[in-house]
């Protein structure tokens, strides 16, 4: 996940991985059950880049998955710690989501963009890599990634597509088509994107190290800090 929110512009048509979508605070991360589920093995990544190490870019695809799956989770531990205390004698199970905070991968590592201080960033990402290489998967999907975004995009434009083919060619026919589809892609696309960061665009940095944290801009100028890491077996 990308912590982008907190941008006004700027925005990059290949920030694939960054997420600028305003989510409401009250979408948590995915269901623990997640933890649970189909958790990967720690050599996995590993044995299949030496399995298939002639394929051109493969070990720089299994980089920018771990490192979404990094920085979506620093962004949830930031959050949580620098979001307030609820009032007294009021309980709270909402996931806190700091929307200043945002974010974008890259297979070298990660910028993180907003105010925090880089004592407190470095102890997010250590505590980030081991919580989720110690099972807490759902730390990696986020609801303001731009997968999400990405996938309710082209749901929509597929069921666009269908339904133009499937009715008749007649106004009121095409418009009752285009507002179902827009309202089943509204629907599906949540769901089908927590799917698509879960099993597609992020993985468990199990091998991932974190090398430096530095104060830089990004290749569009924006002040941010880079976690840059590094791979190992």
């Amino acid at each position: 996940m990308n912590t982008s929110a907190s941008f006004q512009g700027g925005s990059s048509p290949f920030d694939f991985f960054n997420f600028d979508l305003r989510a409401p605070v009250s979408e948590k991360v995915p269901n623990p059950e997640y933890r649970a589920l189909d958790f990967p093995q720690p050599t996995q990544d590993a044995d299949l880049l030496r399995q298939l190490s002639f394929i051109p870019g493969l070990k720089e695809i299994l980089m920018i998955r771990q490192v979404h799956a990094l920085e979506h989770a620093t962004v949830w531990v930031l959050s949580d710690s620098q979001s307030a205390q609820p009032a007294k004698g009021k309980a709270t199970n909402v996931q806190p989501d700091n929307e200043l905070l945002g974010g974008l991968s890259t297979e070298h590592g990660f910028y993180l963009y907003g105010e925090v201080n880089i004592s407190d960033l470095r102890r997010a990402v250590a505590l980030a890599r081991h919580r989720l290489t110690n099972g807490e998967w759902d730390l990696a999907v986020h609801p303001r990634c731009g997968t999400n975004l990405s996938v309710a995009m082209l749901l929509t434009a597929g069921l666009a597509v269908g339904v133009h083919l499937l009715l008749p060619f007649r106004p009121i026919e095409q418009l009752i088509g285009l507002g179902l589809a827009a309202t089943t892609a509204a629907e599906l696309a949540p769901d089908l994107g927590f799917m698509a960061q879960r099993y597609l665009t992020t993985a468990i940095p199990f091998n991932l190290a974190i090398e430096n944290i530095t104060r830089t801009r990004d290749v569009w100028g924006r002040d941010a800090h880079f976690v840059k890491v590094g791979w190992q077996e």
